[in-house]
């Protein structure tokens, strides 16, 4: 029985017996608030250990494995073919088209879309992600009106206020602030977040610990990653949170940030996360 099942049993038995005294409502509670407090307890120590596999992770294995194996193959084939930039706008029906286009590519087996079509629509909370999913599509397609070229990044920004912001944060922050991710669309984020899996087993809950699963992804909706130069892959570290380009962010007001510190979303803590 998970928690939620067990909190509402335990209150649905109090009520029900509220006529045998205060006595039993308030054990009742007492029972409650220690299910509470371990859980809260086992969460935290699964999000302090977000890269580190856990009890009741969801793990691909045989063929399953397999197909996430070669999907995540041709989809970056298809990046190679399109280049990394254009890959990142790229929407999942033109993906396949490419697949279909090019003999370097090869066509998405009916295999192979029936994995990422189930992946799209499985429900991320099973793995233990609680946000949002502000794309349901999985054939949302984002327009190149919409978006800007931001130079020297190869990334995209939506206009609007998505630009305007990051255009604010370099003048009031200085050259040193840079864009790392931009605008995402769904074959962007099922590379990265197939990609984290692949690398640890085939373990889905880990990798959505640390990468929002296709559609969960708010960089397809407008929120963006800013980095310090000459900090490398380390901007998408805790040492960011150290930089004087973080205190900056944090001192200008930027870092309302989408995952903070111990969220309860179960989603790494993001400081360099723009939420727009």
């Amino acid at each position: 029985m998970n928690r939620r099942t067990f909190l509402k049993s335990i209150f649905s038995l109090s009520a029900s017996a509220g006529l045998c005294g205060i006595s039993y409502f308030a054990e009742a509670q007492e029972v409650a608030r220690a299910v509470e407090e371990k859980d809260l307890k086992n969460y935290l120590h699964r999000m302090a250990n977000f890269d580190t596999p856990q009890p009741g992770d969801i793990i691909l294995k045989d063929q399953e494995l397999k197909l996430l194996k070669s999907s995540l193959s041709r989809l970056r084939r298809v990046q190679r073919t399109v280049g990394f930039g254009n890959f990142c706008v790229l929407s999942f029906d033109d993906a396949l088209k490419f697949g279909r286009n090019y003999s370097s590519i090869g066509k998405f087996s009916k295999q192979e879309l029936e994995f990422l079509d189930k992946t799209f629509h499985f429900d991320a909370h099973d793995y233990g992600f609680l946000g949002e999913k502000p794309v349901d599509k999985l054939t949302a397609s984002i327009s190149r009106k919409e978006l800007v070229k931001i130079p020297r990044t190869g990334n995209f920004l939506f206009r609007g206020d998505p630009h305007k912001k990051y255009l604010k944060i370099r003048k009031e922050l200085g050259k040193k602030v840079y864009l790392t991710s931009g605008v995402r669309g769904v074959s962007k984020q099922f590379i990265l977040f197939l990609a984290k899996a692949e690398a640890n087993g085939g373990n889905l809950s880990l990798a959505s610990r640390s990468l929002a699963p296709p559609g969960y992804s708010y960089h397809g909706v407008g929120d963006f990653d800013v980095g310090e130069k000459g900090l490398g892959a380390a901007n998408f570290s805790a040492r960011f949170a150290e930089t004087g380009t973080c205190i900056k962010l944090r001192e200008h007001g930027y870092l309302q940030l989408r995952y903070p510190e111990n969220n309860l979303l179960g989603v790494r803590f993001e400081p360099w996360h723009i939420k727009v």
